[in-house]
C-alpha cells in the first residue's frame, strides 16, 4: 500500500535562522516556525487562538539560502516531510524529536516594502512573477472587484 509523508506550513519564524557548515561541504539550517489558528468559543464567544511551533530542517543549498534570506518574524511557505530522531542524552535517557525536513521553500511578505514572494525550490531559486505596471504612465492594471471572484463562470458546478 502506498504511504504519504508530506507537510506544507505556512508561518512566521520565532528566531533567526541556526546554519552550520560541516567539514564535507554539507550545510544545515535550523528554524523554528509559527502556526495559528483562531476559533470562537462556544460557550463565552470569546475569540481564541492557538500557536504551534514547528521545527523546521533545511539542508545543502536550500539551508544556505534560507540561512541567508530567514529572519525572525519573517512569512515563510515551507513544504517537506515530517522525520522523528532518536538519540540517547547525557544521562543515557532516549530522546526524541520530530521536525520537518524542508524540500521546498517560498519567502513571503515584501521583501523591504517591494512586495512579492521568492519561490525557492529544492534549492533552486525561481525568477520572481511580473508585477503590474501601476504607477507608470500610460500603463494601467486590470480591474479587479472587491469579491475577488470576476473571473469565475457564472455556472456553480452543484
Amino acid at each position: 500500500m502506498a504511504s504519504v509523508n508530506k507537510v506544507i506550513l505556512v508561518g512566521n519564524l520565532g528566531r533567526d535562522p541556526e546554519t552550520r557548515t560541516f567539514p564535507d561541504g554539507g550545510t544545515i539550517c535550523n528554524v523554528a516556525i509559527a502556526t495559528s489558528r483562531q476559533w470562537k468559543d462556544k460557550t463565552s464567544g470569546e475569540r481564541q487562538e492557538e500557536t504551534e511551533w514547528h521545527r523546521v530542517v533545511f539542508r545543502d543549498r536550500l539551508a544556505e539560502i534560507a540561512g541567508e534570506y530567514l529572519k525572525k518574524g519573517r512569512s515563510v511557505y515551507v513544504e517537506g516531510r515530517l522525520k522523528t530522531r532518536k538519540w540517547t542524552d547525557k544521562d543515557g535517557i532516549e530522546k526524541y524529536s520530530t521536525e520537518i525536513v524542508a524540500t521546498d521553500m517560498q519567502l513571503l511578505g515584501s521583501r523591504e516594502g517591494l512586495g512579492g514572494g521568492d519561490d525557492i525550490s529544492g534549492g533552486q531559486r525561481s525568477a520572481p512573477a511580473p508585477r503590474p505596471a501601476a504607477g507608470r504612465p500610460g500603463a494601467s492594471a486590470p480591474a479587479k472587484s472587491s469579491t475577488g471572484f470576476d473571473d469565475m463562470d457564472d455556472d456553480i458546478p452543484f
